[in-house]
């Protein structure tokens, strides 16, 4: 039995790999469904809707999952039922829940300099500033290899980014000048950012948030951020400087306008400032 189980999750694994899901979205999937299993103590094709809804509802009450894995358990199990199992998914399908609109954690151009300024070493200073001045995902950082940084037209490539896409976004003068002289420092030999005595190596996920958190200690920031907050700063900063939200989405490489549309929520953009366009027609 336990050999028909592990079977039918590789046939979950090889069709999200012809459906070119990316391989960290393969592996949640699988783990969610191993987790289904051991929950229903069934084989997961003869998992009812009624196990399912309460694997879901211990998730949620027991685990304290997100909306967001929640969600992800369910198209895990839609790939199953209408993918591998070949059963149609409209009789069985399953209500999402709603999402919860949290405004993200966003810092101040004065904190971010704060943050910033405040550290010492070279090569975490180098990596900061990259993070805050492209707006680049922290899975894209560590992905990030010496050869995308376009100094000629001030860019930088973003290889395989969220949803397997490539995009391009901006590279800051200062940021520049800092990872010339961190490169001359470090000589990283494949990724722009390889852990000391590592060579061609990327640093862990991990230990990204822990540089951006131990900077903001040590910076006096109160609040809780992670190292996704530099990404939502450099976005709403760029709104609050006048950038089209239509520009930011590009740079983001998000697939909805809805998705980068939160940052006006959060954006400090006052009303004095802005002129109604009447205003500059000659009709008085």
């Amino acid at each position: 039995m336990k050999k028909t189980r592990s079977n039918i999750i590789k046939r979950v694994a090889r069709e999200m790999q012809l459906q070119n899901y990316s391989q960290k979205s393969i592996a949640s999937y699988t783990a969610s469904l191993c987790k289904l299993e051991l929950f229903t103590d069934k084989p997961l094709e003869e998992v009812s809707v009624n196990d399912f809804k309460g694997f879901l509802y211990h998730r949620l009450k027991a685990e304290e999952i997100s909306v967001s894995t929640l969600n992800q358990s369910i198209s895990a199990y839609k790939i199953l039922r209408q993918s591998v199992l070949g059963i149609q998914w409209e009789p069985f399908r399953i209500k999402r829940p709603r999402r919860e609109k949290k405004l993200p954690e966003v810092l101040s151009q004065k904190e971010v300099e704060r943050i910033i300024s405040n550290v010492k070493n070279i090569k975490h200073k180098a990596l900061l500033s990259l993070a805050y001045s492209s707006g680049m995902r922290r899975g894209e950082i560590r992905n990030l290899m010496i050869t995308e940084i376009d100094s000629d037209q001030m860019r930088i490539k973003v290889k395989q980014g969220k949803g397997k896409k490539d995009r391009y976004t901006i590279l800051s003068q200062k940021t520049l000048e800092l990872l010339r002289i961190y490169y001359k420092q470090y000589r990283p030999e494949q990724y722009l950012f390889e852990p000391c005595g590592i060579k061609g190596r990327q640093y862990g996920e991990g230990t990204l948030n822990k540089i951006v958190k131990n900077a903001a200690e040590k910076a006096g920031i109160k609040k809780n951020i992670s190292f996704h907050t530099l990404r939502h700063s450099f976005a709403t900063h760029l709104l609050e400087n006048g950038i089209n939200v239509m520009i930011i989405k590009k740079l983001l490489g998000h697939s909805s306008i809805k998705t980068t549309g939160i940052y006006l929520h959060v954006a400090n953009i006052e009303q004095a400032k802005i002129v109604s366009p009447f205003d500059n027609m000659n009709i008085l």
